[in-house]
């Protein structure tokens, strides 16, 4: 899990200066104002390393990029070190991605981020502490009870994600046909979204059923006693995220939520992907009370789920048509109703399994070995137990939002602990996909430059539609900021988006680090060689091309149709854009002065220049790839080189009991048989054991 979370760390500093720098869309300066309070007083108010950056001799830009760097070498070495995978190490990310955070603004605030970092600090309290270790921290007691927690997080992304989606009241989810829609108006979608959005519409509605099992009725499983019903859960959560990768460009989301689903799975499963699975399965008949009882049981929750949802969403085969009809079968109210009625006792069963796990954890202490040996796995339990428990309940305050009659009962003393943690982003609230944008085509803004009014040149994005022409794009993990937040200018006028008009303002000053935004390559921005006069938007509804639809020459992905004027005409001195900016804060101020002898900033500005070639799938990609071939070459050479293993790595055979101990009593057994073997003639030969008590054992012969 460990190796996982450091991948899905997105820290890149290449949009920094076009999004947060001294030019760029929203500089981060603006937020990080001086007040004349201590350092302390500044990071508990507003908890950002960033207010270190003038002690270090750096602007608020470069102090960005330095925790970036920061982050990226971090990440990439726990991902090749396993030394480094250590709780300090996630600690320091959580650290560096929060102080982000707070300066991110409308570029940083998603449900992804929260999430990553409500991840990353439970990798704190899951993750060991083997950089300051004395003693070996292969396993410890209470390693089960912090990692339910990463359990209940991924239970409360899913069950929460479902259920906002019916009590939106959205009528495509309400009418199943959201998928209809979804996959032409997401953000950015893949050229697999082309293919999926060409199938039949009872297949899109069923898909939607899927949709909700997946989300609202499966993540019950998640604290099921049968570990068979939690493999069929997790193999249900990654299908449904494998399918949304295909998809849809949704960054590292996905892939850390297949991460989090990690957390269903035991050593023995996992053990079988990799080769080392150490059980010895032998069918036994008769079978066992408990496995007849445990079989009955998963059959009657597979059946009851395939009830449920025939009776719920009104499933019915029509063999005429040859098609699966569906329909939602409640009402509103009945859903509510249903919701309030399972609220508290989803938080009481959460209850139930943390409790079971504090128990089995306090057993396990008893178990160990040596009474100073105990007495320091039961106080790390106690330590341990009582931080994953303080977690559970302050994550009940977020939780309970799908129902707030649901969320005023809860202990006020929980309400305080949240507001006392929440700017920390420890525990957050989640919902996805709430509601479905863009039912009678999907907004796009496009944007136009000229030199003369005249003749107008539209400005190409790297990633979001604009070329009917021009294929979807496969950007994920990378995710492009300006890119999404586009799509979301387009949903509603452009004075909600106020960050568009500091966009314009930069795109005819022809600030470089922001048209890098636009097109990493200079020769596809149409204003090269100097920067457009004058730059308008107009807003287009786009739809994905049919697969019966043809034309002349390449085939077109999408068909366009102009609606309206999103942004009007503007250029610089331009009395209506002088006004926007005034109006939102967004007009430039004279930035602090940068020490252009410090060693420090010219080393950041020099590998900003190294880096300006790269766009940022190609920067992940690659250090992706690299961490991958290491890996791959560390396993080649650990492999023996031709002939025979060493004895000492040989297990004992089938139907031979395990040599744990080369103990004194197990060698005098051993010397016994071994003078009874040679006195009767048998010619068995016996290997000395080693420390370990591995040994290489012959044959009997035949007489």
């Amino acid at each position: 899990m460990y190796r996982a979370v450091t991948r899905c760390h997105p820290l890149s500093p290449s949009p920094f200066p076009g999004l947060y720098g001294r030019d760029g869309i929203l500089p981060a300066r603006k937020v990080l104002r001086l007040s004349g309070k201590g350092l302390w007083e500044q990071l508990r108010d507003f908890p950002t390393l960033l207010w270190l950056s003038p002690h270090l001799g750096l602007d608020t830009e470069l102090g960005m990029e330095l925790l970036c760097l920061l982050g990226v070498l971090a990440s990439f070495g726990a991902l090749l070190f396993e030394p480094l995978r250590d709780s300090l190490l996630f600690a320091l990310l959580g650290v560096l991605y929060l102080s982000l955070y707070q300066v991110g603004q409308v570029f940083l605030y998603f449900q992804w981020d929260s999430l990553l970092l409500e991840a990353g600090f439970l990798a704190v309290l899951v993750a060991p502490l083997r950089l300051l270790k004395w003693r070996s921290t292969a396993w410890r007691a209470h390693d089960g009870v912090t990692f339910w927690l990463v359990r209940w997080l991924l239970f409360r992304l899913m069950f929460a994600s479902g259920v906002v989606k019916l009590t939106s009241r959205c009528p495509t989810w309400w009418g199943l046909t959201a998928l209809t829609y979804h996959y032409e108006t997401q953000c950015i979608p893949t050229p697999g979204a082309w293919f999926a959005h060409q199938l039949p519409v009872w297949f899109q509605k069923f898909s939607v059923v899927a949709t909700y099992v997946i989300e609202i009725a499966v993540p019950l499983l998640f604290f099921a006693p049968i570990r068979r019903l939690r493999l069929f859960a997790f193999y249900s959560q990654v299908l449904l995220q494998v399918l949304i990768i295909l998809t849809g460009n949704y960054n590292f989301f996905n892939m850390l939520t297949i991460v989090l689903a990690f957390s269903l799975l035991d050593e023995e499963h996992v053990g079988r992907w990799l080769g080392r699975s150490k059980r010895r399965h032998a069918s036994t008949w008769p079978p066992s009370l408990r496995a007849v009882l445990s079989a009955l049981l998963e059959l009657s929750t597979y059946g009851f789920l395939l009830y449920w949802s025939v009776q719920c969403f009104g499933l019915e085969i029509n063999w005429e048509k040859r098609l699966l009809d569906s329909k939602v079968a409640f009402t509103y109210h009945e859903f509510t109703t249903w919701l309030r009625a399972v609220t508290l006792p989803l938080v009481g069963l959460g209850f139930l399994s943390l409790s079971w796990e504090i128990l089995s954890a306090m057993y396990r202490c008893a178990c160990v070995r040596g009474c100073f040996w105990k007495f320091w796995a039961t106080l790390q339990w106690a330590v341990f137990a009582t931080a994953t428990m303080g977690m559970f309940a302050i994550s009940l305050v977020p939780f309970t939002y799908i129902d707030y009659e649901s969320n005023g009962k809860l202990w006020p003393g929980i309400h305080q602990m949240f507001n006392a943690v929440e700017r920390f982003q420890v525990v957050n609230s989640y919902g996805l996909f709430r509601r479905m944008t863009g039912v009678g085509g999907r907004p796009e803004v496009v944007l136009e430059g000229s030199y003369d009014k005249q003749t107008w040149t539209e400005i190409e994005f790297m990633y979001k539609p604009g070329n009917v022409s021009v294929a979807p794009a496969v950007v994920a993990p990378h995710q492009p900021r300006l890119d999404w937040q586009m799509w979301f200018a387009a949903l509603a006028h452009h004075s909600s988006s106020p960050w568009f008009t500091s966009f314009v303002y930069r795109l005819l000053q022809g600030k470089e680090e922001v048209i890098r935004l636009v097109q990493v390559d200079e020769s596809r921005y149409p204003f090269s060689a100097r920067p457009p006069v004058y730059i308008r938007a107009q807003l287009y509804k786009y739809w994905f091309t049919g697969s019966a639809e043809g034309s002349e020459g390449p085939a077109p992905w999408w068909r366009r149709q102009r609606v309206q004027e999103f942004f009007p005409t503007v250029s610089l001195g331009d009395p209506a854009l002088e006004s926007l900016l005034g109006q939102h804060g967004l007009k430039d101020k004279t930035p602090l002065k940068r020490s252009a002898d410090a060693l420090l900033p010219r080393l950041l500005q020099s590998l900003r220049q190294l880096s300006r070639p790269f766009s940022g799938p190609a920067v992940l990609w690659s250090l992706y790839l690299v961490a991958a071939t290491v890996c791959l070459l560390r396993a080649l050479g650990r492999r023996p080189r031709g002939g025979s293993p060493p004895a000492r790595h040989k297990g004992p055979r089938r139907g031979e009991p395990a040599d744990r101990g080369g103990g004194e009593k197990n060698g005098q057994v051993r010397r016994k048989e071994a003078k009874e073997a040679e006195e009767k003639g048998e010619g068995r030969a016996r290997g000395a054991a080693d420390g370990h008590g591995d040994g290489v054992r012959g044959t009997k012969k035949k007489k």
